[in-house]
């Protein structure tokens, strides 16, 4: 998997989630201009592997904001990130607009939770760019009955699109959309089953971080998140896209470690 000038391979990476929104579900992670850039560097310093930036709050029960609403609040911390840091950086965002502005900035990814499909001309963008596309599943009604073949289906179209628009095959990441129409239930069944999304052919992306199928409150949801690292880790996840990045960072290089010296069975 290559994002900006890296290849991803052979490990757990860890994403960096910096959203610039006033009402990201997790406080933690919630910034502006002012404080971006020590975010970004202690994120970083505490093993990112690529930054996310989000400026648009995709929580459940969200108010959807103009794509100009999102580029005023994207722009600045971008442009100050790409000044600062080496890092790769990713911009999560379903307008082509919005992600047509972040790449002429220097933007590596598209992280898109609607998977390419939003609007027709989100594929043809990143691939303008020679930029790479993390393809989420959605779906605009809640998934019922077996979860698989939706969620299969769906990113196979996103695949499509994305070869079909000239985005290059070593720059697609799937994500199965954990927290995006499923219930718990659901949510807790995909991730326990994530290595299943392997078959599609595409490297993986789990982004569970401190969501509400782990329970109780968002401030207590980091041990459970950590424990959702560790199984990405053993079942060769290339990315986590989480808030805690020390604490996952760790966790992946434990986890490793444990592989490496044979005291855990791989998936």
């Amino acid at each position: 998997m290559i994002i900006g000038n890296r290849e991803f391979k052979d490990y757990t990476f860890v994403m960096a989630i910096i959203n610039v929104t006033p009402d990201s579900f997790w406080h933690g992670s919630r910034h502006d201009a002012d404080d971006v850039l020590f975010a970004v560097e202690k994120a970083v310093k505490d093993g990112a592997a690529v930054i996310d930036i989000g400026a648009q709050s995709t929580r459940p029960g969200y108010t959807e904001v103009s794509a100009e609403q999102e580029i005023n609040r994207f722009a600045r911390p971008l442009m100050l990130i790409k000044e600062r840091f080496e890092i790769p950086v990713s911009v999560d965002t379903y307008y082509s607009e919005s992600a047509k502005t972040a790449l002429s900035m220097g933007a590596d990814m598209i992280n898109d939770v609607w998977g390419l499909t939003y609007d027709g001309n989100m594929a043809k963008t990143v691939a303008a760019y020679g930029a790479a596309a993390c393809i989420m599943h959605n779906s605009k009604t809640p998934l019922s009955g077996d979860i698989w073949r939706p969620i299969d289906e769906f990113l196979k179209d996103g695949v499509r699109l994305a070869l079909d628009a000239g985005i290059d095959e070593n720059k697609i990441i799937l994500d199965g959309g954990i927290g995006f129409a499923k219930n718990r239930e659901q949510n807790s069944e995909l991730l326990n089953g994530y290595e299943r999304l392997s078959s599609l052919g595409y490297p993986l992306l789990l982004g569970a971080s401190r969501k509400s199928l782990f329970g109780g409150n968002v401030e207590d949801r980091l041990p459970q998140t950590v424990e959702a690292t560790r199984l990405a880790a053993r079942k060769g996840v290339l990315f986590v896209r989480v808030h805690d990045v020390k604490e996952n960072a760790d966790a992946i290089a434990e986890e490793y470690d444990k592989m490496r010296s044979g005291k855990v069975w791989i998936r």
